[in-house]
């Protein structure tokens, strides 16, 4: 059989004087529940066209743009996973209709585990693609001087200032860094596509990104994650890409099931984007574990 084309046209949403982008891919199941897909740091929904393309043949599949990234408004301050939480919690309510499961890579996958603990109601199951978020265990034993804090303060708002930010986001932008990056966090290095570049680069060069850039960085940290795993109460799926070089996945895996057991999860040969690094692998994982352990859950 061959797949569609996922949407390359989205829609627009009105949120709170936000723009929000959004794509909507399949068609309604009363037999099981929607999907909504959450990007990562600096992604969009056109980072998850080779899960909706495949998945939307057995779910309705929702992709959304993060205020703050791809095609949503990008304002120059404001940003908190609070934000992001209340963005994804009042899409499924106004938008999808009904309660969803939701998955997240990087600090989508954060954002879909705050939804979750927080707004259950809203929530069938939370799918962690190579989620962050810090632990207790992972806190300083010994917290840092007065003096530190605030030299290091000092130095976050000077880097994070308008015109240093600037420069330093215009480095940061550059398609050659985006690639040296993106090749360095895929083990599929096929999958870093001139395509894949240019959907990074395309939302940087909008004139509000500078500002939006140096708040993202100002953004407050969010709740704990194992603050939020006491709270939740719905099934997880955690897949792991364990060649990813910005965390060590057995660990935060063993800080997972420390603080939550209805857990499955897959350790897989990829990076930190294992949905487009081995989409092969990981649709098929979504989809059985929707089907398996979160329609279970729902019948019991």
């Amino acid at each position: 059989m061959t797949l569609s084309v996922a949407p390359t046209v989205g829609n627009i949403w009105t949120w709170r004087d936000f723009t929000v982008y959004y794509v909507r891919a399949g068609e309604p199941r009363t037999d099981r529940p929607p999907l909504l897909l959450v990007h990562g740091f600096g992604a969009s929904t056109d980072h998850w066209t080779k899960n909706i393309t495949e998945l939307q043949q057995d779910f309705e599949v929702w992709a959304i743009d993060l205020i703050g990234f791809g095609r949503s408004s990008k304002p120059s301050g404001g940003y908190s996973s609070d934000l992001w939480r209340d963005q994804l919690s009042d899409f499924i309510e106004q938008i999808i209709g009904r309660p969803a499961v939701i998955a997240g890579n990087s600090i989508g996958g954060y954002s879909c585990l705050f939804t979750a603990a927080t707004r259950p109601q809203w929530v069938k199951g939370a799918v962690l693609l190579n989620g962050v978020g810090s632990f207790k265990d992972q806190m300083p034993v010994q917290e840092p001087s007065a003096l530190k804090k605030a030299i290091g303060e000092l130095i976050k708002n000077i880097i994070l200032s308008p015109i240093p930010s600037w420069f330093v986001f215009q480095f940061v932008k550059k398609k050659s860094y985006i690639r040296k990056t993106l090749k360095q966090v895929y083990v599929n290095q096929e999958a870093v596509t001139e395509e894949l570049i240019e959907n990074i680069y395309r939302p940087a060069t909008e004139p509000e990104a500078p500002a939006a850039f140096a708040a993202l960085f100002k953004a407050p940290r969010g709740e704990r994650v194992d603050v939020l795993l006491s709270q939740l109460e719905r099934p997880l799926l955690l897949l792991w890409g364990t060649k990813d070089p910005w965390m060590n996945c057995e660990q935060r895996s063993e800080l997972f099931r420390k603080y939550y057991s209805n857990i499955e999860e897959h350790f897989l040969e990829a990076g930190h984007c294992p949905h487009d690094d081995r989409p092969e692998l990981v649709n098929p994982l979504v989809k059985d574990w929707i089907l398996e352990q979160v329609m279970c859950s729902q019948i019991l």
